[in-house]
């Protein structure tokens, strides 16, 4: 069995790549000490803070594409936390497009 075959260890993965990810897009990165909560990680970039709750995407069987198959919790959405997705197949992020 791989490390990622996990799906608990496949989060922290993404947590950790998504950390260098946005090192690489210049921000500074503050990860949460705690295994639970509303945010996983912290950024200050220009003088903005962004709150993250990094989410693997999923795969859809039907078509082979990869979404978030969560949202946000009611309190995610008031406090303003975004989502960034993680690509487990290609490893690439992308903030979701909130809808709600």
């Amino acid at each position: 069995m791989k490390p990622t075959d996990d799906k608990s260890r496949l989060g922290d993965f993404a947590e950790y790549y998504a950390v260098t990810y946005l090192w690489d897009k210049g921000h500074e990165v503050f990860i949460n000490a705690g295994c639970t909560g509303a945010i996983d990680l912290i950024t200050f970039k220009n003088g903005d803070i962004t709150l993250i709750d990094v989410k693997t995407e999923s795969k859809d069987k039907r078509d082979n594409t990869y979404y978030v198959s969560t949202a946000r919790t009611e309190y995610q959405k008031q406090i303003g936390v975004k989502v960034l997705g993680f690509n487990p197949l290609t490893r690439k992020f992308k903030f979701v497009n909130h809808n709600e």
